[in-house]
Parts: structure tokens; C-alpha cells; sequence
């Protein structure tokens, strides 16, 4: 099938102490620590790296501050890595890494690895919820989650130019086996990967108009994990990017924070799932960003 998932990306970072205390309150899992490099890891084996001397093998910078440098991209056999390969090799250098990855850099900029996938299973059971005639929890109350652990980043979102953004999306969808699942005319194109069942795994951005990182999604079990994990952010002095809502393409639960590595992550819920019978939606006008968004009157009201 190709590309599966998200493997790994890796972001240069100024202040490698403060982008560690992010993503450790982010609930992702430490894995390594330097001076100069730090490693955490998802519930299903993917891994964040935070470099303030990035390497060699990585392209410059898109922007100017700390942002994501590569994407790599796990495939499912080697007989396709090695396809996938050859197809982004016929007009760039390609540098394979002792590790396995394949690394090269796509129309915009990005650096772009790929490698063999090797995912975690985690099952997940859902809390349960109750409703009449739909009974999961008897006898039995909730309590707060503790900590929040991210199972898996399941998208990326990069922005990029205006110029160019056709070749841009061409890149992804001719060579690596991307296809188009909601194309927004004045805004961007929202891709799957062929070997993911999300409506959307990665989305090139063109309305800023620049390249640049726009957000990592990381997906939880549920809904209560979505608004607990933003609550410990807010908590920890982090700050939030969007209310809680549900996206229009997607129609995932979100909570959007600012990362001191460049640009935002997501907590992301019961996302659409969809296969090769979907078909690609074209949309001349940006539809509504959300279906439905969180809205108070408390902050008008005297304490």
C-alpha cells in the first residue's frame, strides 16, 4: 500500500529546556535527553525530535525561528520503500542515514524521510458512556484522567506558498501515493495517506502564503481526553491557540496549543475514517472552520 503513517519529524529549537517541559506536559514519553537533542515518543512508536544543532542530512530551515524541519514518513514494506524512493530520487538527491532513513526535501522545502513503518499496538477501549437504551457504565463513576497520552500524531499541516502550490501538492499525490480528499480552493488541499484510514493525514496550507509549520495533530481516545489535556496545558502556563470545537473537514474534536517549537499541536478526536469509496470533495468557497466551537458568557459576568 506505500506510506502508512507518520514515523517521526524532527523541529530545530532554540530553547531545547523549555520545548522538553512542553511536550513532557504534553504526555508524550520521554526517550532520550542531551545537551543539545531530546527524543519523546507516542503510545504507538512514533517519534518527536528536538534539535538545536539540527544535522547534516536536513535541509535549511522554511523559516526564520524554531520550526519543523523533516517529516518522515513510515511505508509499509520494503519493496515499496524502495519504490518510493526511486520515484522522489529522479529529480533530488536522496541520503540514506544509518538508521534507515531515506531523507530528501520536498517541492516547498520540508525535509522528507522514509522509512520502514513500525508501529505500536496500543488498544484502546473508550470510556464508556451512557444514553437510554445505550447503558456502558453501571455502578461505576468517572474519574479525572490523570495524565493525557497521545496514541499517535495523525497529521501534519504545512504551510506553503501560493506559486507553486499545484507542483507542491503533485509531489505528494504523483510520487508518494497521496490522494486529494477535500480540496478548499481558497485555502489548501487536505490529503490521505495510502495506507491510513483518516479522512486527512496531512494538509498543505497555501492561504498564508508561505511556507512555514502550521500544526502536528496527536490523536487521544476521546472527547474527555481532548478537553483534560488542554486543561493540564493551560494549567502548566501554556497557551491555548483555539477553544474547543469540532472541525467542518474531519469532523474531529480539537483543542489547538502553542508550541515553543514552532507553530501549534492538537489534541485530536474521533476524526472521520474513511476508504477508497470516499470521494474527493471539491469546495470553491473556505467551508466553516468548525461545526461547532465552545462559546461562554462568563467573561462578561462579575466574579
Amino acid at each position: 500500500m506505500g506510506i502508512q503513517r507518520i514515523e517521526s519529524v524532527t523541529y530545530g529549537v532554540d530553547d531545547l529546556d523549555e520545548c522538553v517541559r512542553f511536550f513532557d506536559d504534553f504526555g508524550l514519553f520521554p526517550v532520550e535527553r542531551t545537551d543539545e537533542h531530546a527524543v519523546f515518543e507516542t503510545l504507538t512508536g512514533q517519534t518527536l525530535h528536538l534539535d538545536t544543532l539540527p544535522g547534516p542530512l536536513l535541509p535549511p530551515p522554511v523559516e526564520s525561528g524554531p520550526t519543523l524541519r523533516e517529516v518522515v514518513w513510515g511505508v509499509d514494506t520494503p519493496e515499496e520503500l524502495d519504490r518510493l524512493v526511486a520515484a522522489v530520487a529522479r529529480d533530488r538527491e536522496v541520503r540514506e542515514s544509518a538508521d534507515g532513513v531515506h531523507h530528501t526535501v520536498d517541492e516547498t522545502g520540508f525535509g522528507l524521510g522514509l522509512t520502514l513503518a513500525r508501529p505500536k499496538p496500543v488498544p484502546v477501549t473508550p470510556r464508556p458512556a451512557n444514553a437510554p437504551g445505550n447503558v456502558n457504565r453501571w455502578n461505576t463513576a468517572l474519574e479525572a484522567i490523570e495524565r493525557v497520552r497521545p496514541l499517535r500524531m495523525c497529521h501534519v499541516a504545512l504551510n506553503i506558498p501560493k506559486p507553486g502550490k499545484e507542483e507542491a501538492v503533485a509531489f505528494y499525490t504523483e510520487r508518494l501515493g497521496f490522494r486529494p480528499t477535500d480540496v478548499v480552493e481558497p485555502m489548501g488541499v487536505f490529503m490521505q495517506a495510502p495506507g491510513d484510514q483518516d479522512q486527512h493525514t496531512m494538509l498543505l496550507c497555501h492561504r498564508p502564503d508561505r511556507a512555514g509549520v502550521n500544526h502536528i495533530a496527536y490523536e487521544v481516545p476521546g472527547f474527555d481526553d481532548v478537553i483534560e489535556g488542554g486543561n493540564y496545558m493551560i494549567e502548566k502556563g501554556w497557551r491555548e491557540a483555539r477553544r474547543l470545537g469540532r472541525h467542518t473537514v474531519g469532523s474531529n474534536v480539537f483543542r489547538f496549543v502553542h508550541a515553543p517549537c514552532g507553530g501549534r499541536v492538537e489534541y485530536a478526536a474521533d476524526m472521520d475514517r474513511v476508504d477508497e469509496s470516499y470521494e474527493t470533495r471539491h469546495h470553491e468557497t473556505t467551508p466553516p472552520h468548525h461545526i461547532w466551537t465552545l462559546r461562554t458568557n462568563r467573561d462578561n459576568e462579575a466574579s
